[in-house]
């Protein structure tokens, strides 16, 4: 809700009297909590620039393990020797899972 710095201002009791009748005035309109559009039928109408990726190709080249990384047996991710924290049984672990 936009603010207007220029309006003059109102005293507390002014606000509360004006979210009284507020709140009166919309008990009174049954109708404004209810939502008349689906907002999924909404959203699949909507098309987004350059949502259509049907004729773009996807290419990934895989490297080989290097001699300076491992992959922790807990999170699965590869890591820098650096982040290596202990080794257990042949299995390795970064320093985020073994803490």
């Amino acid at each position: 809700m936009a603010t207007d710095y220029d309006a003059p201002r109102k005293s507390d009791e002014e606000m509360s009297e004006d979210s009284i009748e507020e709140l009166k005035n919309r008990r009174n309109d049954k109708n404004s909590g209810k939502v008349d559009e689906d907002e999924v039928e909404a959203a699949e109408s909507f098309e987004l620039p350059g949502a259509d990726l049907s004729h773009e190709e996807l290419t990934v080249r895989v490297l080989p393990r290097q001699s300076d990384e491992f992959t922790c047996a807990s999170c699965f991710l590869v890591r820098h020797r650096s982040q290596l924290a202990e080794e257990k049984n042949g299995m390795a672990y970064c320093v985020d899972c073994a803490g």
